[in-house]
């Protein structure tokens, strides 16, 4: 019989090839879902939530139908298609682990904070205000977007929150209204309703609702400007 070399002994094979293999179809996978659901939200921008298909999404996404089924349910592809929309991602993040929640924090000036909530604040709406209409309209008919669209609003309320918790912190809030009054008062001001009501209703440009905006959250929220915090 024949003996083993020491380079003939039993050793398990690298996994790198396979590892590498499984990243791969991982970011490919990763590509696929977000190609499908950026076509998904144009679409259901432009179109609406009843006139998109899966089929009109596949073939703006250059996919098959069965890769967009493989994607879930059209509602669950409407709320991804919401998200992507408003946030460039898929998925609920605090604001404040999130780039812009990063750069908000970084800025020491009170009025120059507020203009950059509501410069930013108001790209959402710009980005995603069509898709969100078309959202409200489909709740009305489909159980699960509308508790997804309660979520969503309960979770603009807590990013609103965890904003304006750091402003309070630097003493920038008023003192004679209630903490809880004054996120309330931010998250109608800020709603993507009233955006969309003043802009695409009663024809504001959105430099007019910006300026509005900034003025509202001065007047509502905000120590006013030159008045020292008590």
């Amino acid at each position: 019989m024949a003996r083993k070399s020491i380079g003939d002994t039993d050793r398990p094979k690298p996994e790198a090839p396979r590892a590498y293999r499984s990243a791969l179809r991982e970011r490919q996978a990763a590509d696929t879902r977000r190609r499908v659901v950026a076509a998904a939200a144009e679409l259901f921008a432009a179109l609406g939530y009843r006139q998109t298909t899966l089929a009109k999404v596949a073939e703006a996404a250059g996919v098959s139908v069965e890769t967009v089924q493989a994607q879930g349910s059209k509602a669950s592809l409407m709320i991804a298609a919401v998200e992507f929309a408003a946030f460039g991602q898929i998925g609920d993040v605090s604001i404040l682990d999130m780039d812009v929640g990063r750069r908000f924090v970084a800025i020491a000036d009170r009025d120059e904070a507020i203009a950059f909530f509501v410069q930013e604040q108001t790209a959402v709406h710009e980005r995603s205000g069509l898709i969100t209409r078309a959202l409200f309209g489909a709740a009305a008919s489909d159980p699960e977007l509308d508790t997804y669209l309660g979520e969503l609003l309960a979770g603009v309320s807590r990013q609103i929150r965890r904003l304006l918790e750091v402003c309070r912190e630097r003493e920038w809030l008023r003192s004679d209204v209630e903490f809880d009054e004054l996120v309330a008062t931010a998250v109608v001001i800020a709603n993507v309703e009233t955006y969309f009501r003043l802009v695409h209703r009663e024809g504001w440009t959105p430099d007019a609702f910006r300026e509005w905006f900034r003025r509202m959250l001065r007047e509502s929220v905000f120590v006013g400007s030159g008045t020292p915090p008590r």
